[in-house]
């Protein structure tokens, strides 16, 4: 692989791919989001992304677009290419094949079945290699992806909505709506990126939620840029935690297309005789020696439906769990221009640090408004 020296002009062809890539952000999970640019004496030949998985790569789809005049041409693509046959041939062989010359690689593969094999096939070709261009912008579109790969644990989002006093609920349990119709939208954007939405049984009985996607919502979001239509939107899987299999299942999640997990401490015998339209399954967890579901063991035992994202609505006491055991990667909070009073509910319940360096340290990474309320988007580092 030789030392990268990239120009102006290469700069803009990864940032090309960059921009493709995300066209896939709604529908290619559990893959990761790819885009592919092939440029010959400075010129675009050809062009793509990775829309879902089983279909082509981004690799793929640009190499159909040049045909011939892939020959001795570049190609900048945003992960480096795939080099094992899954449910598709591999990328790297594709590129080998079509005669590029020089190959511009954002960042290496974190997948373990890659992780440098595709740059190998490419430099046995005799194909100049070169990594790293763009690599932090590149980053940002699969964190998930990344965080499974590494760890075999999904990216956990908490969010949560609440008024300037940090408040969640009245002390009746009243809570809609604290924030505005923009932020709701808003939060439909994000679910729409999402491989999982999780939340307890006790928001279930209480709010009884769809925990869905609604296209009609997502569509007015300021970062949707019609991808996609309604047929192609992949409902995130529905994750309820529901340790003592208190849920009914005539909830109304159950009524609407999607699959349901149900993450119980003990199997309950009526799932097999469940008729819905949803695909529900059970999956029993160990505790956590408290009567409580193991979070760790939790999203250990998650990684087999290949999630890569997994996005908490939930209240205090579970979302407190979350970031207690020091779960959460981003935590998104929007904050309503309200005042609920101290006897309404708190927004997390954490215990009773005794020194400021117990507390949950955060990093600030985004502040805006959304309509009337403001959405801070922390990190934890």
């Amino acid at each position: 692989m030789s030392i990268p020296h990239f120009s102006d002009q290469d700069k803009t062809f990864m940032a090309m791919a960059i921009e493709l890539a995300k066209k896939g952000r709604y529908t290619t999970a559990p893959n990761p989001n790819v885009g592919c640019v092939i440029a010959a004496n400075n010129i675009v030949v050809g062009e793509g992304f990775h829309f879902k998985a089983g279909e082509p790569h981004a690799e793929v789809h640009a190499l159909a677009m040049a045909e011939t005049k892939a020959i001795n041409a570049t190609c900048y693509v945003t992960l480096e290419p795939c080099s094992h046959f899954g449910r598709t041939p591999p990328c790297a062989i594709a590129l080998t094949k079509a005669g590029v010359k020089r190959v511009v690689i954002a960042m290496v593969d974190p997948n373990p079945k890659v992780a440098g094999r595709g740059i190998a096939i490419l430099e046995e070709a005799g194909i100049r290699v070169e990594v790293g261009l763009l690599e932090e912008q590149a980053k940002v579109l699969n964190p998930g992806f990344i965080k499974r790969m590494k760890t075999k644990t999904a990216r956990v989002t908490v969010k949560m909505a609440a008024s300037l006093d940090g408040k969640t609920a009245l002390k009746n349990g009243e809570s809609q709506w604290i924030t505005g119709s923009k932020a709701r939208i808003d939060v439909q954007g994000y679910r729409a990126l999402q491989s999982a939405l999780l939340t307890g049984s006790g928001t279930v009985l209480s709010d009884d939620p769809s925990l869905n996607v609604r296209f009609s919502e997502l569509i007015q979001a300021a970062d949707f840029k019609n991808e996609i239509d309604e047929s192609q939107l992949r409902q995130p899987i529905r994750i309820i935690l529901d340790s003592h299999n208190k849920l009914t299942l005539q909830e109304k999640l159950f009524t609407l297309p999607g699959k349901v997990i149900l993450v119980s401490l003990t199997p309950r015998d009526d799932i097999d005789r469940l008729t819905c339209i949803a695909e529900v399954e059970q999956i029993i967890c160990k505790d956590d020696n408290h009567g409580r579901i193991n979070l760790n063991a939790l999203l250990i035992q998650l990684n087999q439906y290949e999630i890569n994202d997994i996005w908490v609505e939930a209240g205090a006491k579970l979302a407190g769990e979350f970031f207690n055991q020091q779960l959460v990667d981003q935590f998104i909070l929007y904050q309503a221009p309200k005042l609920m009073g101290d006897q309404a509910r708190n927004l997390v319940n954490l215990p009773n640090y005794s020194n400021m360096h117990e507390v949950v340290q955060l990093t600030l990474k985004d502040v805006t408004l959304i309509g009337d309320d403001i959405r801070i988007i922390s990190n934890r580092d």
